[in-house]
């Protein structure tokens, strides 16, 4: 499949706002990276199931071994790309992420498989219901950073009470929250309509600050050679780093441009204390 040649759409130098968006092929876009510059990688390829991310369902139906083919050439990029220390993910269904986990073990060192929870309950022929999606996270050689963070206990929305017993601890764990596990179920990767910037399906910006909190660091790169609407740029921004997005759709790639003009924008505005 033939491409349109990669360029730069969107280019920001500030002191507050450090990167660059590129609309074109990802593999092309990771081989003009310099080797060991990013701290984060977020690979949310696409899932080759049909959808439509833009006039041709081509871009999402490849024959299976073009496909694997393809995101391997992908992942070996993004490690070269990333920083002693740094850390990569990889989001996909269950099946790829252990093809594609596979051909990474060796280069990067495997860290964790996260399950982040899939809301439908759509049923699968003779399998059981999918619940999740994987988020597999490499790093390459020690990790250099790893904050683990706190979340919030669930409660009943009716009587308020905590729906898990911690026993004497509750009051702790009201307190202080309870430590992440690698069972994400407190977000949902397949948002609602009304809480999208485009179309096809985004996945929630709590999944990137979560990310970017855990490994990230200000003035470090993030690089997303399959950016989408942006959340994950945004993300990045907002804690401080630097990021380097590619896009082969040019509507995403001018949707992520505005939402950055628009958080500029919205930082101008911000009274001085």
């Amino acid at each position: 499949m033939t491409h349109r040649p990669n360029r730069v759409v969107y280019a920001a130098k500030s002191k507050k706002l450090k990167g660059s968006i590129v609309c074109g092929d990802a593999t092309e876009f990771l081989r003009r990276l310099p080797s060991d510059c990013a701290r984060v990688v977020f690979l949310d390829p696409p899932f080759n199931l049909g959808k439509q991310y833009d006039k041709s369902k081509k871009l999402d139906h490849r024959p299976e071994k073009e496909y694997r083919q393809w995101l391997t050439e992908v992942t070996s990029e993004a490690a070269r790309v990333l920083e002693p220390g740094g850390s990569l993910f990889l989001y996909h269904i269950p099946l790829w992420a252990m093809r594609l986990g596979d051909s990474l073990d060796g280069t990067l060192t495997f860290r964790q498989w996260i399950a982040v929870s899939m809301k439908n309950g759509f049923v699968r022929a003779n399998r059981l219901y999918p619940a999740h999606y994987a988020l597999l996270m490499f790093a390459k050689g020690t990790i250099k950073k790893f904050v683990r963070p706190k979340i919030a206990p669930q409660e009943c929305r009716t009587c308020g009470e905590l729906v898990k017993d911690y026993g004497g601890y509750q009051p702790i764990i009201r307190r202080k929250g309870i430590n992440l596990s690698d069972i994400w179920d407190d977000l949902s990767p397949v948002r609602h309509a009304n809480r999208k910037h485009r179309t096809a399906n985004e996945l929630p910006e709590l999944l990137f600050h979560r990310i970017l909190r855990m490994v990230g660091g200000r003035g470090s790169l993030y690089v997303d050679p399959f950016a989408g609407s942006g959340s994950g740029v945004l993300a990045a921004v907002q804690r401080g780093m630097r990021f380097a997005a590619c896009d082969l759709v040019p509507d995403n790639c001018s949707l992520i441009a505005r939402r950055l003009d628009e958080f500029k924008a919205s930082r101008k505005q911000r009274p001085k204390l």
